[in-house]
């Protein structure tokens, strides 16, 4: 008597599954190029399980252990769970407040004694993808509204706050990427370029002197008031619209642009801000001063520090590279958090133009196959999901590499199933799981 069980395999994307693969080969044999001892015995050190590389073997063995629970359970469960495993992440955020333990800067991380340790925020990037796609499938969501776009949006902004709140800046903008999947379900365009509008406003506070924008400001709404004169003889709204946009946007250049860079950003955030853009920053009092040498102890804890050593990596490695193990930037620790957010130097200085192109190529296919699976969808949440995926990974390949390369500021952002993190390994795995079994039962209609 034979029983007729679906095979797992059945249904699988298997072109996504082969370049996570891939991308978490890649990660693992760039940890090792990058902590490699010379002498020691690989094989030994592999199976140690004491080395950066070996561990991270280990948390790529326990995502596909953990993976493939994910794709024997229903897709249904996912639906149907999603508001308390949201619920059981803002929760898991709450404790961290009482719990917490200050790790380089943050106090976003739980130790569980020398050995474990928890970044709720991380964990959650995937709670809040399930309660996004949950909420802009319900029947009863028009996402037509304000009142469902304010809901849609403090879903994701409501634990982006306790992040910032636990000195977690760089993952607390990750949250902002799930923008992106609104912004398919129907939100409107002009939020979106209200927002980068606001990001240009606050680089140009910083670069420009405050007087003299200001007075930039005025000429460009002096500009559109001639330009749409005659729209503003038959329309007056049409003047006090423009009026209240230069309110604003001196408001933002006067007040509140101040007002983050004083007391939401820690001052060494700051001055890591600067550093991006080329401009040095004077602590406005003794207190931030402190706060600036107490994170940036020796030179491999400052930011401008890294980002130079990096960019001497990435530009030694030429055209075609140094080969593996041979570089020397990398090899003999020049680079800080060369394992963790600064891995993709190890890439750049190792294998050159060529083959950062050729691993640049690998993520571009991952995102355009996430985003061919979310089209193919029937069900609204698992559309949802698949875009809330995409938006994240994307968020943080192009944060990593902008960091690496001097053309963003040094906020903590690791290089997906690349940089060495057990949980960060897990976090984005489990994603990719969640999406191959919704994926899975693409007919259905989940809700």
């Amino acid at each position: 008597m034979s029983l007729n069980k679906p095979e797992i395999s059945r249904g699988i994307d298997g072109l996504l599954l082969w370049l996570y693969i891939l991308l978490c080969c890649i990660g693992i044999v760039s940890i090792f190029a990058a902590t490699y001892r010379e002498g020691d015995d690989i094989v030994k050190t592999f199976l140690s399980f004491k080395t950066d590389y070996s561990k991270q073997s280990i948390f790529f063995l326990i995502s596909i252990v953990a993976g493939t629970a994910v794709l024997l359970t229903d897709s249904k469960f996912f639906t149907a769970t999603a508001n308390l495993w949201y619920a059981f992440g803002i929760l898991l955020l709450l404790l961290v407040f009482p719990f917490h333990s200050n790790v380089k800067g943050t106090k976003s991380i739980i130790k569980f004694g020398n050995a474990l340790q928890l970044q709720p925020i991380q964990l959650c990037i995937v709670f809040a993808n399930l309660a996004l796609a949950k909420y802009l499938s319900r029947v009863e969501t028009d996402f037509t509204k304000t009142r469902s776009q304010l809901v849609a949006a403090a879903i994701v902004i409501a634990p982006a706050i306790l992040a910032i709140a636990q000195s977690e800046t760089g993952l607390a903008l990750v949250y902002f990427s799930f923008f992106l999947v609104m912004f398919r379900e129907g939100l409107p365009a002009i939020i979106l370029i209200i927002g980068f509008s606001f990001a240009i406003l606050v680089v140009a506070t910083l670069l420009v002197d405050p007087d003299i924008l200001a007075l930039i400001l005025t000429g460009i709404a002096g500009l559109a008031i001639y330009i749409m004169r005659r729209q503003i003889k038959r329309y007056k709204s049409v003047l006090f619209g423009i009026l209240g946009i230069w309110i604003v946007c001196v408001g933002i250049q006067r007040f509140a642009v101040p007002l983050i860079f004083d007391h939401v950003l820690e001052p060494y955030q700051v001055k890591r801000i600067y550093d991006t853009l080329g401009k040095d920053y004077i602590p406005k009092d003794a207190a931030a001063a402190a706060d600036i040498a107490k994170n940036t102890e020796t030179k491999k804890d400052d930011g401008d520090y890294n980002v130079k050593q990096s960019k001497i990596a990435i530009g030694s490695g030429g055209l075609t590279g140094k080969g593996l193990l041979k570089g020397t930037q990398t090899r003999y620790s020049f680079v800080p958090e060369q394992r963790t957010d600064f891995i993709f130097c190890t890439i750049g200085e190792g294998f050159g133009f060529v083959g950062s192109m050729i691993f640049l190529s690998i993520y571009i296919a991952l995102l355009f196959r996430i985003v061919t699976i979310a089209e193919r969808q029937r069900s609204t949440f698992s559309r949802c999901y698949a875009y809330g995926v995409a938006s994240v990974l994307f968020f943080h390949i192009a944060i990593n590499l902008c960091m690496t390369m001097g053309l963003a500021p040094v906020i903590g952002i690791p290089l997906p199933f690349v940089s060495y993190g057990g949980l960060s390994l897990v976090t984005f795995s489990m994603m990719i799981f969640i999406l191959l079994r919704l994926d899975k039962d693409r007919q259905m209609v989940l809700r």
